[in-house]
């Protein structure tokens, strides 16, 4: 058994017989216990745009405050420490800075992320079925480390947006940028299943390496 921390309600962890899920209503900071843990903090407040969408911000001149996740991160930090297991971020999370993480580097590899047993690495979703490559930094602790499908991939874009935009407009907006967007995120923050089932599988890992 595990638990999956700051999930979707009614998404790819729910119904399922091994993982207890905790999305926004559940308050995934309260999680005391005692499975181990896979974490989805949220990342609106640690990744490029931290402090709003652009015309937003000139509309209204209001910004956001970096890191201001009402304490999901630190408190993701806390349970994979207590419990083992792994938190996922997108690229460049400003949450490995902050909270003294060693960036992992782009090629992949687990290398050592602080200096209480923790690994990091970078993987691409979209070798495990995202439809786009969707870089992720992995957090891990107390777990055993698999081997992944390293390595960086070229970007790839619909053929009606390459005919329509052309390739140059394309790579500018990204890859992200043609499915989903607006009200609709889901397409683009969904987790693919085969990536979800390699996240559980890590941190079932937690159970095994104490029964060992």
């Amino acid at each position: 058994m595990i638990a999956a921390l700051y999930v979707k309600t009614d998404g790819v962890y729910f119904g399922l017989d091994h993982v207890d899920p905790w999305d926004e209503q559940r308050d995934a900071r309260q999680y005391a216990g005692p499975y181990p843990v896979l974490a989805h903090p949220p990342c609106q407040r640690w990744g490029k745009m931290w402090a709003g969408q652009p015309l937003w911000i000139k509309r209204t001149g209001e910004r956001k405050i970096k890191g201001d996740d009402g304490g999901c991160f630190k408190a993701a930090l806390a349970a994979v420490h207590k419990w083992g297991g792994v938190i996922e971020h997108p690229r460049d999370s400003y949450a490995w800075p902050h909270f003294n993480l060693n960036k992992p580097p782009r090629g992949g590899g687990w290398i050592a992320a602080d200096f209480f047993g923790g690994w990091t690495c970078e993987v691409e979703q979209g070798r495990y079925g995202h439809y786009a490559r969707k870089p992720t930094w992995l957090y891990a602790i107390g777990v055993n480390l698999p081997d992944l499908e390293w390595g960086e991939s070229k970007p790839s874009f619909p053929q009606w947006a390459i005919e329509k935009h052309g390739i140059e407009y394309c790579k500018r907006a990204g890859e992200l940028a043609f499915q989903g967007g607006g009200k609709d995120s889901a397409p683009r923050i969904s987790t693919p299943k085969p990536f979800r089932n390699l996240l559980i599988s890590i941190a079932q890992s937690a159970s095994e390496r104490k029964a060992a």
